[in-house]
């Protein structure tokens, strides 16, 4: 089901850098992004799936150089009309471009609309869609790895494997059921029992991971709590691997909460050191 309006976003990060892209999908995603393009070559045909150089233009105003890429349906990621522009990076460059392929017809995107789009269309099941955001977001190469077999539609495919299993299961039974005088094989007892087990196991088998695959995106909470100078800012020292809290004698160095960041084990853990837990006096 393709969409009727034309959405357009700034994919790469907010900031200075080498590139900013901005990407165009719909049904006048190709119109729009030629309407500001003048290829090098005037007049040059621009074909699918390649990179044109050109510059980018908005009433007659030079905005930018840059490349441009077009992908016709369904050979795109949203399986819609899309394309790419390749600008130079910097916060006034990017947004006067994208303001351009505003103006030119298309409308800003709504946060994963790009993805929405692509599982709409049959370009990927809901799990791979829900993989999209924990590769970016992965912060430890298990994390990735995990991500990534989920996006390549590793979990997808077992659970339509289970499904399958269990819609033939319930079929062979209905069919008995609704016209026994076929004399079809009722197929229950050690055999219905054992293809039962079987599915169960399966669905046992993903539930178990959840938990893992909870933490590989959220991270395990780790607090370093106990009595002051127990050592609780020196082992979040140690852990990290660098010098982030102030170690000292003195009871009340650690004041307010440190949180850091660190992956053990190909693990993420958020650890979070505390002021040291005593009786005092002073407010």
């Amino acid at each position: 089901m393709l969409a009727e309006d034309t959405i357009a976003a700034i994919s790469t990060p907010p900031g200075e850098g080498a590139i900013a892209v901005i990407r165009v999908s719909g049904p006048d995603a190709i119109r729009v992004a030629e309407s500001i393009f003048r290829p090098r070559k005037a007049g040059a045909a621009l074909a699918e799936r390649v990179l044109h150089f050109g510059s980018f233009h908005r009433d007659g105003e030079k905005l930018d150089e840059g490349l441009l890429a077009v992908f016709a349906a369904p050979r795109s990621y949203t399986g819609e009309n899309m394309a790419e522009i390749h600008g130079h990076g910097g916060a006034l460059v990017s947004s006067r471009l994208y303001e351009a392929v505003l103006e030119a017809g298309a409308r800003a995107a709504e946060p994963g609309e790009f993805t929405q789009r692509a599982f709409i269309n049959g370009k990927m099941d809901l799990t791979q869609a829900e993989a999209v955001m924990d590769v970016i977001r992965a912060s430890t190469p298990r994390a990735l790895k995990a991500a990534q077999e989920q996006l390549r539609g590793r979990l997808g495919d077992e659970i339509e494997a289970i499904r399958a299993r269990v819609l033939a299961v319930v079929a062979h039974l209905e069919a008995y059921i609704d016209f026994p005088e076929e004399g079809i094989d009722p197929h229950v007892g050690a055999d219905l029992l054992r293809d039962i087990t079987t599915i169960q196991e399966r669905i046992t088998a993903l539930l178990d991971t959840a938990e893992e695959g909870r933490i590989l995106r959220e991270g395990v909470r780790l607090v370093l709590c106990g009595a002051p100078n127990a050592g609780k800012s020196s082992l979040l020292n140690r852990l990290l691997g660098f010098e982030r809290a102030i170690v000292s004698a003195i009871p009340g160095t650690t004041r307010d909460t440190i949180e850091e960041f660190a992956s053990l084990h190909g693990l993420p853990f958020r650890i979070t050191d505390t002021a040291g837990l005593r009786e005092t006096d002073d407010v």
